[in-house]
């Protein structure tokens, strides 16, 4: 490994192997930077990381990893794919989109006028194997399983999905049926006073709430428009300089990457006249 953040370690990767902590399972030194990247040896394929069972880095304080921990990142675009530190649990799968993927792995300095900046182990150990892709890009990722889904594209491809149905279907193949009645049937617990003194219906359905959704998503709203940028006027200045105008307006927060499908398509367009002050000033003359 190197310390130095500036460098990483390049390693090509055509069969399995594995990365580590120093020392692992044993405590790790302190007060160093490790980073590496795996470069598959071909182009078109994935590289899978799995978490090594025996998993400890110090733990996160107010549930953020500041001290010590290790993160993953996508080379491609700079998305870290996950950060991670403690020993509750051990951290999932993670898949590069492309044939690259970086590890990151940071140990603060060492405080001795507390426990709790001691070093922990055993560390950590990531095992990496080539994935080779099993579909095109015209295929929905939604074809692979969940599991071998990096966060990102597995949110994509639970976006994707038009009904309730299909989507516990696809989560849980083997008992979607029941996770499905589950979903409808109430917990008192979480129940707000609402629903317990029956001002509101007690089962909602999602298929038609994602409905509501896409409809609402392009309903006409309004927006300021500059005037001199509209008529695309640069001699003329315009009082009010803007005006309200009502327009197709599309929600495409839950649009991943691809927002064709969510940009508005106005069915009718209607002109509106205002009546405004134009001003054009002529050089020289007040």
């Amino acid at each position: 490994g190197v310390q130095d953040p500036q460098h990483e370690r390049i390693i090509t990767v055509s069969t399995n192997g594995s990365i580590h902590s120093p020392r692992f399972p044993h405590t790790y030194p302190r007060n160093m930077v490790l980073v590496w990247r795996l470069v598959a040896a071909e182009e078109n394929v994935w590289i899978q990381l799995t978490f090594d069972e025996r998993f400890g880095l110090e733990d996160p304080e107010d549930d953020i990893c500041k001290y010590d921990f290790v993160e993953v990142e996508e080379p491609s675009d700079g998305t870290i794919l996950g950060r991670w530190c403690g020993s509750g649990t051990v951290p999932g799968k993670q898949i590069s989109k492309g044939n690259q993927i970086r590890i990151r792995f940071v140990s603060d300095e060492y405080f001795p006028v507390s426990d709790e900046y001691f070093p922990s182990d055993p560390g950590f150990c990531i095992h990496y194997n080539i994935v080779v892709p099993q579909f095109t890009e015209a295929v929905s990722p939604s074809m692979l399983p969940p599991s071998a889904l990096p966060l990102d594209l597995l949110n994509n491809a639970v976006t994707a999905f038009s009904t309730l149905e299909d989507l516990i279907r696809y989560l849980e193949p083997d008992r979607w049926q029941l996770d499905l009645e589950d979903l409808y049937r109430p917990t008192w617990q979480l129940l707000g006073k609402a629903f317990v003194f029956g001002r509101k219906s007690r089962v909602v359905d999602l298929n038609l709430l994602k409905e509501e959704v896409r409809l609402y998503s392009c309903t006409p709203r309004n927006f300021s428009v500059s005037i001199r940028e509209e008529l695309k006027r640069t001699d003329s200045i315009f009082w009010p300089g803007c005006l309200l105008v009502k327009r197709c307006g599309g929600n495409c927060a839950c649009c991943p990457h691809n927002c064709k499908e969510c940009q508005c398509v106005p069915s009718k367009v209607t002109k509106k006249y205002h009546e405004v002050l134009q001003l054009r000033p002529k050089s020289g003359v007040r």
